[in-house]
């Protein structure tokens, strides 16, 4: 029976920094992740943590190393297909929401599809209407980003990641900026949307409560995976 590739699968991948004089950041990272997983990225500041996501997220190329998604090695692509394959296969979430004011919820929902359909279509409507029904914000649709709560516009910034249905999610720090309740309902929504449509989440995080409910934790220390595995596995919380 052939197994199907990893969504996303890095060997070897090594990040440095500098001219003449260079510092390695990450130093030879191994990392899968298939479709629906739910991964924490955990580690001290300093650990490479952001290096990592910017170089999953096809922001950035390694230095070293193979970084592929759904079998397409992406580190030698031109940067015409990086965004295509980004547009096509992931969706970022930020710790500050990026919420465009001068657009309403709805258009920002749609922003991605417009991105790469070249504008605004009708067609789009539909289902961005249907995400923010589904992050309780069914009645928001035509207000300003101003007339929202910090949860409010998150969960927003959540639908905005899911409007073009990607494969994986890349969510850095998404509750970093919330209360614990909004936090909760945050997570409560990513579980949700991992559980009903098996798309794999990657959220960095310095929150333990955050990363024991996710299924799986990857500790990165010094620029090296230290531990990859159950959050019950994880001997810094006994």
């Amino acid at each position: 029976m052939t197994m199907t590739p990893p969504l996303l699968e890095l060997e070897g991948v090594r990040k440095s920094y500098g001219n003449g004089v260079t510092t390695e950041i990450l130093h030879g990272i191994d990392l899968s992740i298939r479709q629906g997983d739910l991964v924490a990225l955990i580690g001290p500041s300093g650990s490479g943590k952001s290096t990592l996501l910017n170089l999953i997220g096809l922001l950035d190329r390694p230095t070293r190393g193979r970084i592929a998604i759904e079998g397409q090695a992406a580190e030698h692509l031109d940067d015409r297909a990086l965004t295509a394959l980004r547009g096509d296969k992931l969706g970022f979430i930020f710790q500050a929401h990026h919420l465009l004011p001068g657009l309403t919820v709805l258009e920002n929902v749609m922003l991605p599809s417009a991105a790469s359909r070249g504008g605004f279509h009708p067609s789009m409507r539909a289902p961005a209407e249907a995400l923010l029904s589904g992050m309780g914000l069914g009645d928001w649709v035509d207000a300003w980003p101003r007339q929202l709560s910090g949860g409010m516009q998150q969960r927003v910034a959540v639908a905005r990641a899911l409007m073009n249905q990607p494969a994986l999610v890349l969510a850095d720090e998404p509750t970093g900026n919330l209360d614990t309740a909004t936090s909760n309902q945050v997570v409560d929504l990513l579980r949700e949307r991992n559980a009903e449509s098996a798309t794999a989440f990657l959220i960095v995080t310095h929150d333990p409560t955050l990363a024991r409910r996710c299924d799986r934790v990857v500790e990165l220390v010094d620029g090296v995976v230290v531990y990859d595995g159950a959050p019950s596995g994880m001997k810094s919380w006994d």
